[in-house]
């Protein structure tokens, strides 16, 4: 099968592509002594998962319950829910720890400590710290931690820390990436010591997002690193510096379906709800609309960009908005979109129709989505 066989708009992903991203991190972080504990919101996928992972039972990061369900199903059994635990979902936590899973928790108060102690489970559990001011978390070294820590202690089992460095997406340099993940090693490191002078082990210290996780220099005192996105990377990264257009590996294809020749446009079937309407490139130096427009072989075209997006209509045009030839691109031509962040547009689907460069599809890799 090709590409050209396939009803549009699908969902394909260059395998190559997705492997020399995975070796390339882990290299970097092999080089640094550290381990991957892949986040596996972006793939959503065991047959991706499997490529990330050091071993069938894992390690891997997840956001929702339902993805550690899904991958438990595989045997996939070491995992961090890295989302502050509601009190409500701890029965499900249960449940899946019953089902033979490793997995741990993350808080950030008092209260939620008492709610995971209650269950007298000796469930683990991180203590989340802010590192950036970008969202959760406890700030790094205070002595709320050892409040948090005693807490757990009653029923529960501290593991250690955690951190996000989602302020990161927002640098303007690598330098300046490169300053966060130091920042961010930083703060879990004083976090940890602090927990260790009152009694606790903390044996697990946890940072990771995608640019920091490229761009440090040291992890000394850091046990594992989670990132996600760099399996597919997206427009968003290529932005930071993070990776070039070429080593993006998600793709939208998309079939032309009309014109409107007066505006300089070329519309596709390829709308929101195909590419997502995410519009993280327009923060950045290059504004890449609702995704680049490439060949039907992963080729970028020029300056051509997704400008408009209806639900299920793509508009496009030139990035600067001036007119070109919109015969070059005929109804029934095909294209593929490369998107701004990459776990929003593969939660539009349900598969991942697999190439190896070319057009040529070799797999189909189910996809679940939800909660």
């Amino acid at each position: 099968m090709r590409l050209a066989d396939l009803e549009t708009p699908r969902l394909v992903l260059d395998a190559g592509r997705m492997e020399a991203n995975v070796a390339r991190l882990k290299a970097h972080l092999a080089s640094l002594g550290v381990r991957l504990r892949p986040h596996v919101k972006t793939c959503k996928s065991i047959d991706v998962a499997r490529a990330l992972m050091d071993s069938p039972a894992g390690p891997i990061t997840v956001s929702t319950l339902k993805e550690a369900d899904q991958f438990l199903g595989h045997g996939v059994t070491d995992i961090l829910y890295a989302v502050g635990v509601a009190p409500g979902k701890l029965d499900h936590v249960m449940a899946l720890r019953a089902r033979g899973a490793d997995l741990a928790v993350v808080v950030d108060s008092v209260e939620a400590a008492q709610a995971v102690a209650a269950r007298g489970a000796g469930i683990p559990t991180l203590i989340e710290i802010d590192c950036d001011g970008h969202r959760a978390g406890v700030k790094p070294g205070h002595p709320v931690l050892l409040d948090i820590a005693k807490a757990l202690a009653r029923g529960a089992r501290p593991a250690g820390v955690m951190t996000h460095a989602g302020d990161s997406y927002n640098c303007r340099t690598t330098q300046a990436i490169a300053d966060m993940a130091e920042r961010e090693r930083g703060a879990v490191v004083k976090s940890a010591a602090v927990l260790r002078s009152g009694g606790f082990a903390c044996p697990v210290v946890s940072v990771g997002s995608t640019p920091t996780a490229t761009f440090a220099r040291s992890l000394e005192g850091v046990t594992e690193v989670r990132a996600g996105v760099f399996v597919f990377h997206d427009l968003v990264m290529a932005g930071l510096g993070v990776c070039r257009v070429e080593d993006i590996a998600l793709s939208v294809l998309c079939t032309v379906i009309g014109h409107q020749r007066e505006k300089g446009w070329v519309i596709t079937d390829g709308g929101w709800m195909a590419t997502s309407r995410d519009r993280g490139t327009a923060r950045q130096a290059v504004d890449q609309g609702y995704g680049l427009v490439c060949d039907e072989e992963g080729r970028a075209i020029g300056d051509l960009v997704v400008t408009d997006a209806n639900q299920e209509h793509g508009i496009v045009g030139r990035r600067d908005g001036q007119p070109f030839d919109v015969a070059r691109y005929p109804v029934g031509t095909r294209l593929r979109i490369l998107p701004n962040h990459a776990c929003a547009t593969a939660a539009q689907h349900d598969a991942y129709h697999v190439v190896r460069g070319g057009t040529e599809v070799v797999a189909r890799w189910p996809r679940f989505g939800g909660w």
